[in-house]
């Protein structure tokens, strides 16, 4: 199911990586109709148009590996209990900028430590037992009705349901050219500020993907960082640097291989940025999550 609902110029990309895979699906939904509603409006009503007992959700910027279907079909026969899988975006560089680079492959990085039985849930390559995703409710349209965070509340509610695996094999390159201002943007407002408001909402802090250990270790070296450069204290925004650096070896790394020395030297800058947006988050989810909470409430 392929939320298109915004003419992207990469749905053809998309839609032949699909048709090129193993063991294609029988039926591939793309909603098109242009729908103010947003990603999740759209994917429910994609949905509808199904009768499929297991739902791919496939972004239209994301080309599908090879293995995609052969996967998600043999995870959910042999796991009864599993009401959803998602994957990962791979780590290769299929954009023009650096700071898309850094971010696609900073995804990768995050999904890539995360592995395993997870509360949560991606929409950009992640499938949904049809029961699981009927019982639960759907996507809120109504919560959510510009792309946010979704996938990530419906994991919650899927959770309930069954479990949630993260498989770091299940893989799409992703197409999407970031810029600084849409990366912080989405960042801040589509993505921490309501993150935040709904964890504190639901009263829960999970310890996987970006709230994971090392991301909140990342955040405290960050705001070290910011500390030692305000109050003139060069030690402390280097230590901070350091152990940013150390804390996230591998994004660099990885940077370092596909970008060279000055994209590993630019993804360090950007992922101070990234993660100084977090820490701006979480104030600022605080104060919006009282807004959430008859919401919450009301889809338990």
């Amino acid at each position: 199911m392929i939320p298109a609902t915004n003419a992207p110029p990469t749905i053809d990309r998309c839609l032949a990586a699909i048709a090129a895979a193993d063991e294609p699906p029988e039926q591939v939904v793309v909603v098109t109709t242009p729908d103010e509603s947003g990603p999740a409006a759209a994917r429910n009503t994609g949905v509808r148009q199904t009768s499929a007992d297991i739902v791919l959700f496939v972004d239209s910027d994301v080309l599908v590996h090879a293995d995609v279907f052969r996967r998600v079909r043999r995870a959910f026969a042999h796991d009864p209990g599993l009401a959803a899988l998602f994957g990962s975006y791979d780590n290769r560089v299929a954009t023009l900028g650096t700071v898309a680079a850094f971010r696609n492959l900073l995804h990768h990085v995050v999904h890539q430590r995360s592995a395993g039985h997870v509360r949560s849930f991606w929409a950009g390559l992640g499938a949904v037992r049809r029961t699981a995703f009927d019982a639960a409710g759907g996507f809120d349209a109504e919560r959510y009705p510009r792309p946010s965070i979704e996938d990530i509340e419906l994991g919650g509610r899927l959770a309930r349901r069954g479990r949630i695996l993260l498989d770091p094999a299940l893989q799409g390159t992703h197409l999407k050219e970031w810029s600084l201002p849409s990366m912080v943007e989405t960042d801040l407002r589509r993505r921490g500020i309501p993150w935040v408001a709904l964890l504190a909402a639901e009263r829960e802090l999970p310890a996987t993907l970006n709230l994971g250990a090392r991301e909140r270790a990342s955040a405290v070296a960050t705001v070290a960082v910011v500390c030692g450069l305000a109050r003139r204290k060069p030690l402390l925004a280097a230590a901070g640097i350091g152990a940013g650096i150390v804390l996230n070896r591998d994004l660099f790394t990885l940077l370092h291989e596909r970008l060279g020395v000055r994209g590993a030297v630019a993804g360090v800058g950007l992922h101070t940025v990234h993660q100084l947006t977090a820490v701006v988050a979480v104030p600022a989810g605080l104060i919006a999550a009282s807004g959430l909470s008859g919401a919450t409430t009301r889809r338990r």
